[in-house]
């Protein structure tokens, strides 16, 4: 499945699509495309592990199917559901039209006129383009017996649906797993994957990244934000800013032509950084004109 020469190729093709991506990171991508393993990426919320699935698949010019997981997700959820409400108004118009043939209707029923495709089923299908890139995303959300039946989906790629059969990938898809470590995902998934912690990025990378993603930002007032934003890090918070706050961040101040980062102009945005109410309360008030003030004389954490 090698799709990518080299560990610089996959650098330049992801800087291409906007995702600035250190050494680490782009060896464990082109080993698990060149292998064919499926990748676990794990780290904070915000540092980008979901946009690296999205950069792959546009730089391989890939399908990207997600699966974002959430809590009670199950096997038929992510596989396939039937159209109940289709099949419903096919009873009923055989019913009327007094078709009576019980087994030809049911095997209509049950055949892929009626079939809705879910994520994992979609990343089993032939795409003329390649294999898709298949995003299982926030995995740490679901539960144990769900991670069983993706052990299993993924080691043989393949899925089973009781009324039309086995349906196997005929080129396994590129898979991306991400997750924020709310809980610990069992060690026999990880196992079949390669592995890499996705941190946040330090300054000298966070301002790349803010050049490629918001290019219209002074350079003066990207080196203000992502440094105060690498400072604020280091705060005692319940949630600390990601990269995709930086950003947000960014772009608000450009909305307002802000210049540079004032007290006032930092506690009328607080809500593009932080989430949570009580961190934003610690900022209120001499805090935020504090720590700009560290950053601008570049007092140490």
């Amino acid at each position: 499945m090698a799709a990518f020469q080299s560990i610089d190729d996959v650098q330049e093709a992801l800087a291409a699509e906007g995702y600035v991506c250190g050494r680490a990171l782009a060896t464990v991508v082109f080993l698990a495309l060149t292998l064919g393993r499926p990748l676990f990426l794990e780290g904070e919320a915000g540092t980008g592990k979901t946009e690296i699935a999205k950069a792959i698949s546009a730089a391989l010019g890939r399908r990207l199917i997600r699966l974002q997981c959430y809590e009670g997700l199950d096997a038929s959820s992510a596989v396939y559901e039937w159209n109940f409400a289709a099949q419903m108004i096919a009873i009923r118009t055989a019913e009327a039209e007094g078709n009576a043939d019980k087994e030809l209707l049911q095997a209509e029923l049950f055949s892929a006129d009626y079939l809705i495709e879910r994520p994992l089923l979609q990343a089993m299908r032939p795409d003329p383009a390649g294999a898709p890139v298949l995003l299982i995303d926030e995995i740490d959300r679901t539960d144990e017996p769900f991670e069983a039946f993706l052990l299993e989906a993924l080691s043989d790629f393949q899925v089973t649906i009781p009324e039309l059969g086995t349906i196997k990938a005929p080129e396994p898809p590129i898979v991306i797993l991400t997750s924020n470590r709310t809980r610990e995902v069992h060690d026999a998934l990880k196992r079949r994957c390669l592995y890499h912690w996705v941190d946040y990025p330090d300054m000298a990378r966070e301002m790349e990244i803010l050049a490629a993603r918001v290019p219209e930002a002074a350079e003066t007032l990207s080196r203000e934000v992502v440094a105060f934003v690498q400072r604020l890090r280091t705060e005692d918070l319940f949630k600390r800013p990601g990269v995709a706050e930086t950003l947000d961040w960014a772009k608000c101040l450009l909305a307002l032509d802000v210049i540079e980062l004032s007290p006032e102009v930092i506690a009328d945005t607080l809500g593009a950084i932080l989430k949570y109410q009580d961190d934003i309360q610690k900022l209120q008030g001499s805090e935020a004109k504090r720590i700009l003030d560290e950053v601008r004389s570049g007092t140490p954490a």
